[in-house]
């Protein structure tokens, strides 16, 4: 298996060698590793550039030149520019805040040898919290198979967990280029509509968070993000019947919540746009 290791970056020197080493320490060693920076100001494309010589390095905008003066682009187009960019048959997402423990990728690929025909795996993980290890609550649990249904509330699959045939990018597109958050979302909703993945239930990445930069930490929330991405998957050719229900569901259920938190704080008019919201697709059903 020709694995590609796709990691996108902005303004991670500090993380980035731990993310880096974790790749190399690998036993199943890949194809290639592309580091995709997206106009990072302190420095980071000079410094993968000497430190780390065999990595490919590539920038959000301009492919092979070095971002300085460019904006960031966000975490979608680079991980877009490294899949597209890629010489592989498999893309291994990584975070550049996050590791891998030295056996995932070989425990993927044996997983995947056993599967003949699977497309998708993912992993258990270890999350750390300002340098803490904690605990995953129960609402986060991660599961394998026809997963859609279980994919609709939050976000099942971390992205540095999956190994990804680049077949079902060519089948359900890239990433969303649109969101500030949720991509990974709004992805694995698209996936899971139309594949079954293999869950490994073993510890193979850490999770690092806590740190100010994180994405998830954007000021807007990120419940509007994941109602878009319920919207836009509705309004796909994608579903059957009773997964449009389900998705249904839990688009109107998030709605109204997101509905009475603009009702507490007074934001009529965002209220009440919401409110037409719901009674679209409380009237809304499946077309064949």
């Amino acid at each position: 298996m020709k694995i590609s290791v796709v990691i996108p970056t902005y303004n991670r020197k500090h993380t980035l060698p731990r993310a880096l080493d974790s790749v190399l320490a690998q036993s199943y060693q890949p194809f290639e590793i592309i580091v995709i920076d997206d106009g990072s100001t302190d420095g980071t494309f000079d410094w993968i550039k000497s430190k780390y010589p065999s990595i490919k390095l590539l920038g959000s905008l301009k492919p092979s030149k070095s971002l300085k003066g460019y904006s960031s682009k966000g975490v979608s187009v680079a991980r877009n520019v490294g899949i597209k960019q890629s010489k592989g048959d498999w893309i291994a997402l990584l975070d550049s805040d996050d590791e891998w423990t030295p056996d995932k990728l070989i425990k993927q690929v044996q997983l995947l040898k056993k599967n003949e025909g699977s497309v998708f795996c993912h992993t258990n993980e270890i999350w750390i919290r300002n340098g803490v290890r904690v605990n995953q609550h129960k609402k986060h649990q991660k599961y394998g198979g026809y997963i859609f249904k279980e994919c609709l509330d939050i976000c099942r699959i971390s992205p540095s967990s999956a190994l990804i045939h680049k077949s079902i990018f060519e089948d359900i597109g890239l990433f969303d280029e649109s969101l500030k958050v949720c991509e990974d979302y709004d992805l694995w909703l698209r996936i899971a509509s139309n594949y079954p993945v293999l869950f490994l239930d073993e510890f193979l990445i850490k999770k690092y968070g806590g740190h100010e930069d994180q994405l998830s930490k954007t000021p807007e929330g990120i419940e509007q993000y994941r109602i878009k991405s319920l919207e836009k998957i509705m309004n796909s050719n994608l579903l059957s019947e009773s997964q449009f229900q389900a998705a249904k569901d839990m688009l109107i259920t998030k709605l109204q919540i997101f509905a009475n938190g603009l009702e507490k704080r007074r934001k009529i008019d965002e209220f009440n746009a919401i409110q037409k919201k719901i009674l679209y697709w409380n009237n809304m059903t499946f077309l064949i």
